[in-house]
């Protein structure tokens, strides 16, 4: 996630972990490393050397709490600084209306369609009956790609490709949708007509009188962004908002910052293509990730979310007791895949992103989707009993699912390993978030 930037801060974070004395000079040197980490990932200027001033400031300063080393207290500085940077605390949708009534404004071309789809998955699974209102007139395609997103979810959509009167939409879809628990207006998006849409914006925000004005950065266009959100800010009253395209941009520092300029929360960050690559953004936890802290949190919501879906605690017990089959490590496997890219769930363990070579994760999900076939050609048999598998039964598999003989060795190796470990897990009685964390993932 954004680019070196989280590289470049835990590097800085480790420097400074490592240094046998803490004094004005190293203070000056970890300020520097700061600095540059965070112009280079396009966060402005102006706002860089403020924070770094204050930091310097606090470090040199302040005398750490009993119990707190300087060096501790250093980063614990660096640590509440940034998050106070990106918005100090999180702020959640709070539905205090019905209908709620949010308006989505954004560039064209920020991904704005698609977060309102992937909103609109996020308030499903909390429990809300969202519909959606399209009143983007300019760009033909827009309703067609929120019917297919609506249609997915079974979510109502109110919209008309043949009306080209965008005030004249959002009245009628206000009225529709007044006794849902959500509607969600889309609008369009600036482009060269530019001051024609903020008009129609300004005279959209009049009629559906939202409870929030949500705006969609492009977490690609860098310390563009402040001039986005100043312009969308005078328009309409920002209530909050969303960063689309943080997954390995290089730029995101651009549009993080861009919160500072107009006083408005960040409340969802997109991280990835699929629906369910966005998250409630937490600046503690996003903060803690960038300084390779990890965000256990954030992987055990996950995993908890996932098992409440179809929780077999005798198989868990089974499991942890050493009774481990083929059958359960495909469950386990399935798990795995929605949880999204190995290497986002490696970096919310703490030391474990960075220690992972460039293809790693790649690789190892490569592997996994290897395994499943393979396993997909076994018998019920074998998958719950795996100790009849031999050289026979070996072969039968490997032609079945177009591997080699070698590769099937290798799932049985990789289950053998892995079976040894749930019996040792088993053992030791997990406790802890750690513990919590591994339990849920092998539920």
């Amino acid at each position: 996630m954004l680019g070196n930037l989280g590289k470049n801060l835990t590097k800085t974070m480790k420097k400074l972990a490592g240094m046998p004395i803490i004094d004005e000079e190293v203070v000056k040197e970890v300020v520097k490393d700061i600095q540059r980490a965070l112009i280079q990932s396009d966060v402005n200027i102006k706002l860089v050397f403020k924070l770094s001033k204050t930091i310097e400031e606090r470090a040199l300063k302040e005398e750490p709490p009993k119990g707190i080393t300087p060096r501790e207290y250093i980063i614990t500085i660096v640590y509440e600084e940034l998050v106070n940077l990106v918005g100090s605390k999180a702020e959640e949708v709070e539905v205090n209306a019905k209908p709620y009534k949010i308006m989505f404004v954004g560039l064209q071309g920020s991904g704005k369609t698609t977060t309102i789809g992937k909103l609109t998955r996020y308030l499903q699974k909390k429990g809300f009956r969202p519909a959606i209102v399209s009143t983007d007139t300019w760009r033909p395609a827009a309703y067609e790609q929120l019917r297919q997103l609506t249609e997915s979810m079974d979510v109502p959509l109110y919209g008309d490709p043949e009306n080209k009167d965008a005030l004249d939409l959002a009245k009628k879809g206000i009225e529709q949708f007044k006794k849902n628990d959500i509607v969600i207006v889309d609008t369009a998006g600036r482009h060269k007509e530019e001051q024609d849409l903020l008009t129609e914006m300004e005279q959209l925000s009049s009629i559906v009188n939202p409870n929030e004005v949500m705006l969609v950065i492009d977490g690609t266009i860098g310390q563009q962004a402040r001039e986005q959100a100043l312009a969308f800010n005078q328009a309409t009253d920002v209530g909050s908002i969303v960063i689309t395209k943080l997954d390995g941009s290089a730029k995101g520092g651009g549009a993080l910052s861009a919160v500072s300029e107009i006083g408005a929360p960040i409340k969802f960050i997109g991280t990835g293509e699929r629906i369910d690559d966005f998250e409630a953004f937490d600046p503690e936890r996003f903060i803690s990730r960038l300084l390779g802290m990890g965000d256990i949190r954030t992987l055990l919501e996950k995993a908890e979310e996932i098992a409440e879906e179809d929780i077999d605690t005798d198989t868990m017990d089974a499991m942890l007791s050493g009774k481990f089959t083929l059958k359960d490590m495909y469950s386990q496997f399935e798990m795995m895949n929605k949880m999204g890219p190995m290497q986002q769930v490696m970096n919310m363990i703490p030391g474990m992103g960075n220690k992972l070579p460039k293809n790693a994760s790649q690789v190892t999900e490569e592997k996994l989707t290897k395994y499943k076939i393979m396993m997909d050609s076994m018998t019920e048999h074998e998958l719950t009993h795996p100790e009849v598998i031999k050289q026979s039964r070996v072969k039968r598999i490997s032609r079945g699912s177009g591997m080699k003989n070698e590769d099937v060795k290798e799932l049985l190796k990789y289950y053998n390993v892995t079976k040894k470990a749930m019996k040792g897990f088993g053992k030791r009685k997990m406790s802890g978030p750690l513990g919590q964390m591994m339990r849920q993932m092998m539920r």
